[in-house]
């Protein structure tokens, strides 16, 4: 077990995508700590999960709500030594039917929340000279998919911010890695679509299908482990092959 007893964080972790990261590290032998804003939602999961978790209901895009979760974190479980920043959102419809509050919230949910759980986790895994960093963007952000305008400089934010941090942090031994995801089956962004939207979706994609959260999971449970150490400041794309580079 890879990650034997080690304290990850997971950010909208009532997803599906961000769900399947959850069981791949307790696979791992992590202790994981599940954060959403849907507290329900999040009791209810923890019951059908097999290892050592905590629920934290957390509203990841104000920064007094992360450090009040930050603290719970710590107090129950230990340091975090690995976040895994997971949100889901919809992608929000094109610039001129949005407004400035639609935006700020879009940017809040996923740049804002990245920035401040990163904030939050960053100082002690500088002083104890350990720790991986992992954030979960939509392809959007590198303008392969369309994806909305808030939506997609959100999440390219985000793929700044992963760079920003890979080199503050290297010198302390922690990694940061984005992945660059796409189409993951029972995401917002999927379900929403029609059979005819499907079809025309799977066209675009060279492996003719959608991915599976297992294996966004996989990919997240790498770039989290010790065997990861020698790459930080990469966005690996896991999309079926839209972007090849």
């Amino acid at each position: 077990m890879v990650s034997q007893g080690k304290t990850a964080v997971v950010t909208g972790a009532a997803g599906a995508a961000a769900l399947a990261v959850v069981r791949a590290l307790l696979e791992d032998g992590a202790q994981v700590a599940l954060v959403d804003a849907d507290a329900l939602r999040l009791d209810s999961l923890i019951r059908f999960l097999r290892g050592t978790t905590v629920a934290i209901p957390a509203e990841s895009g104000e920064a007094g709500s992360v450090r009040q979760a930050h603290l719970q974190i710590e107090k129950l479980l230990g340091p975090v030594d690995i976040l895994v920043n997971a949100g889901e959102d919809p992608p929000p419809g094109k610039i001129e039917s949005i407004g400035p509050d639609e935006f700020r919230r879009v940017m809040a949910r996923n740049l804002d929340s990245a920035f401040n759980w990163s904030a939050a986790v960053l100082p002690a895994m500088k002083a104890r000279g350990w720790g991986r960093i992992v954030n979960i963007v939509s392809l959007a952000a590198k303008g392969a998919v369309d994806g909305g305008a808030a939506h997609a400089a959100s999440h390219g934010g985000i793929v700044s911010l992963t760079f920003a941090l890979a080199r503050e942090a290297a010198p302390h031994g922690i990694t940061v890695n984005a992945i660059a995801a796409a189409f993951i089956e029972n995401s917002p962004a999927v379900e929403m679509l029609n059979e005819s939207q499907r079809r025309q979706i799977l066209a675009t994609v060279p492996l003719a299908r959608f991915c599976k959260p297992e294996e966004l999971a996989h990919a997240a449970r790498f770039l989290a482990s010790p065997l990861a150490g020698f790459i930080t400041g990469e966005v690996l794309d896991v999309n079926g092959g839209i972007v090849m580079d």
